[in-house]
Formats: C-alpha cells, structure tokens, sequence
C-alpha cells in the first residue's frame, strides 16, 4: 500500500470513534484497534526488512540515507550488542498518535516516499551512536534514556541525527539588530540564510530609531520599524526552506520605544495591508518600571534610540531603563514623548485577545536572576531561550568590524512520568547533558558568524522537561496544588543540581569553561547561597514518598559542589530551557511541556488525512478528576507552577495563558461578568510578573464558536 493513500484506512475511522461516546463512557479501546491496525496495516507491510543489522545499516550507507563517519567510530559487533539491547526492552507505542506521528513525520523513508526504511528502535540507535561520538558506554546510556522515552531530543536532533541528506541539529536562532542600515542589511541576510537551513529566528528591533527621527541631522527621515518588520516577513515567506514549510520569525520590541503602538497595530486584522504583518510573530521586551506606571495609572515617556545611544554610549536595549527612567526623563538631550501606560496595557490585551500576541517578556526579572556576565536583551521564536548578546559592528561592505554573539537553541526534554522511574535520576540527566553537549559543540552555524561566534564562546544547552500534567494526573494530584508545587519544586532543582555537576565535569575533562566565567556568580559562589540554606527538600507527606528512592542533594552536598563549580568552572553557560513542545510530546505519550492538557480527548487537524484524536495518557476513571481542562483552570494556578520551576530554570520557560472568550462563572473572583476583558489579561501578566515568571508566549482563547485564537505554535522551535 502506497504511503501516500491513507485516507480510507480502517486505523483513521477506529481512532475517529473514540470522539463517539457509547453510553456515556469513552470507547479508550479503539484508540488501541486504531494502533494495533496501523502497524497490520501501514507500518509492518511497508517498512523494508533485511536479514540483519549489518545488511540494513550497509544498503542505508550505500544509498546515502546515513552517514558513514559516525557508523566507522564503532565496531560490528558494538552496533550488534546496542540493537539487542533496544530490541530486548520491547518498546511500544501507547497510542495511535504516537505511532503514526513518529511514521510520518520521524521515520526515514525510501527516496520516493513508498516506503519506510527506520522503526522506533533504528531512530533511537542512530541517535545515541551519533550523539555519544564514539563512547561505546555513553551510547548505551543515551539508548536506554531514548528506548524508555526519559529523554527526548529536540525535534531537529531527533530527526537529523546520522542522516546524510539532513538539516542542521538545532533550528531556533537570535539575532539583533542595531541603529544603522549595514547592520539591518546583514540581519536580513542572516535571516535569509538561517531560514533556509529550517531556523526559527528571533530578532530584535529595539535598538532602531523611531519613525520621524533624524538621519544625519535631516528630521523627520526615519521611517521606523515597521518597514524592517515587512522586510523580515517577506524574508521568511521568500526563504521558505525548499517549498517544504514557510520560515518563521519573531520580532520583538521594547515598550518604552516610541514605535511600540504601530508595531502592535501591524498585527490587527484590520491594519492596512502595506504595514500589517500576517506571519509573523511579535514579542514585547517590558521593563519592572512599566508594570510600575501602569499600576498608578501613570503617564509614561517613550525614548528615541537615537538619543540614547548618543548620550549613553550604547544600544537601546543596553541601557537599563527602570534604573535611568527618571535621569532619561529630565534629559534634554534625550527626545521623548508622553502617552498613558494604562493606555499601552490595554492595547497589548486587546492584541493578545485578538492573535494571541504579543509574547511578553519581563526583561528586568530574567536579567535579575541571570548568574552570567552580560545583559538578556531578548528572547526566541518561543520565548524560553535567555541570553546574553553582545552586538556586533559592520562595516560598509557587509564585513564584521566587532564579531558579537549571537543564539543558538539547543534543546532536548526530560519526560517526567518516565524519567520519575528511572534507576537512577542522576545518571540519567547527566547522560541527557552529554548529549546536549554533543550537538553544540558539533552545531557550527557559518552563514551568521555571530551565531557561530557565540556558540563556541558559551556551549549553551537547555534541557526542558514535558509531562508534568500527565504525572500529577497519574499520581492524584491537583495541577497547581500545593503538593503539585512541591513536586515541581524538586524535580526542577534535581535537573539544576545535575546538570551543573554534569557541566562541572565536562569542564574539568575538557579543561575549559564558558566566557566569561570568572565573572559569572558562579565563580564567585553567589548563585549557590540559596541552595545551600538546606530548604529545598520535599514538604508533603505524598511528594516526600514519591521521592523517598532519589537522592535529593543535601545544604552540603550543595556546598561541596559549589566549591568544586569556583575551582574547575562549567562548560555551559547555559544549561535549562523549557520549549513548548509539538509533536515530540505525542511520541512519549505524555502532556506537552509543563501546561495543562486542553482537553479530555484532543482533537488535532492533520493536513493530509483530516482529524485524529488523541486522548489524555492515563486517562482513566480514577485521573479524570485530576484532569482539568486548561481553559477551565485559574490561570494563576497555571503560573504559580511555572514561578515555582523558574527559580531554578536559569533561562526562561515558554509560558501560554489559556483564556474563554466566555469564562466559567466564580473561575476569578475580581470578575462581576462572564466576559473576557482586557482587565483580566492585565491582572494576570502583573500577576505573572509579581511571581517571578520571566515570559509570556501566547495567550489562546477558545471562543464561544469553539476555535481557538493563538494557537498556532512555531514548527522551527518546537521540541
């Protein structure tokens, strides 16, 4: 059976039933006949077969399907022992999702598309062969975490590692932009390019001067940065990498830049076609000192870039603006103009109520806890990558004067449920790292030489995790309960406390660290006091049996890796992210990223074949109750759990506010009506920045029609 001719296949009408209540219960069993059919079916018939490991992995070298480098750094017979090991630990898909977006979407297939030539088990072996770079013991770990879907690549690792014909390893990228036109030029370069070999980029445009500014003493020349934006679209739409998917961008903006209403209103549906931009992505960069005027209902200036650039010597987005707000106010030198903060607030909910944009991202809370030396200016295509950048200068010819750093996302996922049961948490999350590690120090992005420069500067990584609604659910417990924090709160500081030891050690065997570590509080010991007051330990009773087989570090186990952290150093600057998750989270057969489920039994559009549902891991009669749809949660439940795993997430984590146009009865206690207003979206950012939470990525709404606004998540991020 061709692969192309699914459409009439008794798996898609068996899966289909389980959105047919028969009396009054979920038929969960046909989404099982659905799976089960799919292998008679689809996967056994056209998966291509050989007579063994060596004659598969010989017609794939002889054909161009994999490398052939990574394969000659092991010997037959290792490659022999690893493929009884994965075969021996009898892997199944648990739903029908998972298998048929693993096929679909993973599985290398023949070049005519006829038939597949990679089960689960293959994807799981090239993956640890090439990420463990010929450490015969790293790559059976890394098998085991994969086999047991502990651990989860990153889609553009997953999908990539091993192959020859391949996209890069990572696919999300930030670059900024400075107040000159050779630097805008090169950015749109480097956007073409990084589009073109399936990038993500986020780009920021804070820096720009404002629509009406001088240029070269002329007033009034500046267009602003709503052309540069159309410029990036139309960059993205042209490089669309091989007519396959349309790239993908975010730019953000500050809101204290004297273009920050155009820039939102670019995004309405009703903007002019010659400024609205329809594909791409928006994000706000929101200093403390905004939340503070628009609580008192103050006014508030914006600041030409220019002028500030001029009087302070550096870069818009360089300049702290809560600390120097009042000094830039009564500087005559700085050009300036006044609007309503409050204003500004409500047009950001209005926007967000409308698209789902702007991401928010709270600039002075992330610089705030960032152990590193620099400054975060921005943010990614999904708003949990922060770092620090250092701008770059270019010279006429397109030349760089002074290599800055720029970002690239290298991202992988721990899967809660699964990771829980490992043998040993500490192993597994150090084996995780290893893995990371290798693609960083492999990902050599030359067509944007920032990116390139930055990336063997800092070898950041960010180990994320997915599953955590799945676990509460599994494990009776309430998603943003006291005991699920509590939960949170230890699972996040163990993978803290590994990868850091893991980094410690890379760093020592490596005999090198990340730049500038010697100025970081890593050096100097700051960043460990918290943990060395012994207070991160279990505190309920439940969370304290769940964890009574982990080690959980003690105030001086703490302590004697902080001393170890100031003698030998780290190897990354960066170690955690948490990503949203896409079609990776359906293959583990887990909840995506550490939000709420949306609903019950999901129902997911697919291009090719129309509807599959998907119905919530574990679902059964004792975690129904436990399964509370995020459209029908408090939302500051949802980011009291994001708050609580931040504190020990040192970059961000992509945060989404699940809203109804129409919102439950007693769900918000402020509310005197059942509609959504631009009041509630303020109440929970301020709320969201009071707890600490250092972005914001959509807001979806479900509307009364049964839609969702926002929705759409970026394909080049997603893990």
């Amino acid at each position: 059976m061709s692969l192309k001719n699914l459409k009439d296949v008794s798996y898609f009408k068996l899966n289909n039933e389980i959105n047919r209540p028969v009396n009054g219960q979920i038929p969960l069993h046909k989404d099982q006949e659905a799976l089960a059919a799919f292998f008679e079916e689809n996967a056994k018939p056209n998966t291509m077969t050989f007579a063994s490991i060596k004659e598969k992995i010989n017609y794939l070298l002889k054909n161009d399907y994999i490398e052939e480098a990574f394969i000659k750094l092991y010997s037959e017979e290792f490659i022999e022992k690893l493929y009884q090991f994965l075969d021996e630990q009898n892997f199944q898909f648990k739903s029908f999702m998972a298998a048929y977006k693993f096929y679909s979407q993973y599985a290398l297939k023949t070049n005519d598309g006829t038939a597949y030539l990679e089960t689960y088990e293959d994807r799981v072996a090239f993956n640890a062969l090439y990420f463990a770079n010929g450490d015969e013991e790293l790559a059976l770990s890394l098998a085991d975490e994969m086999i047991h879907q502990r651990y989860q690549p990153a889609t553009p690792s997953f999908l990539n590692a091993g192959r020859k014909r391949r996209g890069e390893l990572v696919s999300c990228f930030l670059i900024q932009v400075t107040d000159d036109m050779n630097s805008i030029g090169r950015s749109i370069n480097s956007a073409l390019q990084l589009s073109r070999i399936g990038g993500g980029v986020g780009i920021t445009l804070s820096n720009l001067r404002e629509a009406g500014a001088p240029i070269k003493g002329y007033e009034g020349a500046a267009s602003g940065v709503v052309p540069v934006m159309k410029l990036f679209e139309d960059s993205f739409s042209y490089s669309n990498q091989l007519g396959q998917r349309q790239g993908a961008g975010v730019v953000y903006l500050n809101v204290f830049h004297p273009d920050i209403i155009q820039f939102l209103s670019a995004k309405k549906e009703n903007a002019d076609e010659k400024i609205r931009v329809k594909t791409l992505s928006l994000g706000t960069i929101v200093p403390d000192k905004f939340y503070e005027l628009a609580r008192n209902n103050d006014d508030m200036y914006l600041f030409s870039p220019y002028s500030v650039e001029k009087e302070y010597g550096v870069p818009f987005s360089y300049v702290d603006i809560t600390k120097e707000y009042d000094n830039m106010v009564a500087n005559p030198n700085i050009r300036k103009q006044k609007i309503r903060a409050r204003d500004l607030e409500n047009e950001i909910s209005k926007l967000q109520q409308e698209s789902g944009y702007p991401y928010i991202i709270n600039i002075d809370t992330a610089n705030r806890s960032n152990p590193v030396y620099g400054k975060i200016i921005m943010s990614n295509l999904c708003s949990e990558i922060l770092q620090v950048q250092e701008p770059s200068v270019i010279n006429g010819r397109q030349e760089y004067e002074t290599l800055g750093t720029d970002i690239s996302c290298n991202l992988g996922s721990t899967n809660i449920v699964n990771l829980m049961e490992s043998p040993d948490f500490g192993k597994s999350v150090r084996a995780m790292t290893r893995a990371l590690t290798f693609v960083t120090d492999a990902s050599d992005i030359d067509v944007v030489p920032s990116i390139q420069h930055g990336n063997k500067l800092n070898h950041t990584i960010g180990l994320g995790a997915m599953g955590l609604h799945t676990y509460f659910a599994k494990n009776h417990m309430e998603y943003g309960s006291e005991e699920s924090l509590d939960f949170t709160n230890i699972y996040f500081m163990l993978l803290n406390y590994w990868t850091l030891m893991e980094s410690h050690a890379i760093a020592k065997e490596y005999g090198e660290v990340f730049h500038n570590f010697e100025k970081s509080d890593y050096a100097n010991g700051s960043y460990f006091d918290k943990y060395v007051s012994g207070e991160y330990q279990p505190k309920f009773d439940k969370v304290k049996e769940i964890f009574k087989d982990i080690f959980i570090p003690s105030a001086e186990d703490w302590a004697a890796l902080r001393e170890a952290v100031k003698k030998d150093g780290l190897y990354h600057q960066n170690r955690l992210a948490v990503a949203p998750n896409g079609s990776i989270s359906y293959i583990n057969d887990t909840s995506a990223s550490i939000h709420p489920i949306t609903r019950m039994i999901e129902e997911r559009q697919e291009k090719k074949i129309g509807k599959i549902y998907y119905p919530a891991p574990y679902l059964a009669n004792d975690t129904i109750p436990y399964y509370t749809s995020a459209y029908d949660m408090d939302m500051r439940k949802v980011i009291d759990v994001y708050a609580t795993a931040q504190q020990h997430v040192d970059q961000g984590m992509s945060l989404t506010l699940f809203m109804r146009s129409e919102i439950p009865e007693g769900l918000y206690e402020w509310k005197n009506n059942t509609k959504q207003t631009t009041r509630d979206l303020n109440i929970l950012r301020h709320y969201a920045f009071h707890k600490g939470v250092k972005s914001i990525y959509y807001v979806r709404t479900f509307t009364d029609d049964a839609e969702e606004i926002g929705s759409n998540q970026c394909e080049s991020c997603v893990i």
